[in-house]
């Protein structure tokens, strides 16, 4: 997901503040509903592809987080 993905969920999100920016000005209804019509897919095809990359770690939900390491889940209720 470091390469492709994640490039296209930035790409996708600096699409959709585009998309909100113009649509609080005076372009026209025909440019909108262009955008409008490339958005939904790319949104669609964005999550498709999170979904479907081939990521894997070792890191699991008893790890916690990984810049504030913590006891795992085990050790506390072993105490």
């Amino acid at each position: 997901m470091k390469n492709f993905a994640i490039k296209l969920v930035w790409f996708t999100t600096i699409y959709v503040f585009v998309f909100a920016g113009l649509c609080q000005t005076n372009v026209s209804l025909s440019v909108i509903t262009t955008l409008y019509c490339i958005g939904i897919p790319l949104i669609l095809y964005m999550v498709y592809t999170v979904l479907h990359d081939d990521y894997n770690t070792i890191k699991t939900f008893k790890d916690w987080y990984g810049d504030h390491p913590m006891e795992t889940l085990e050790e506390e209720e072993e105490q």
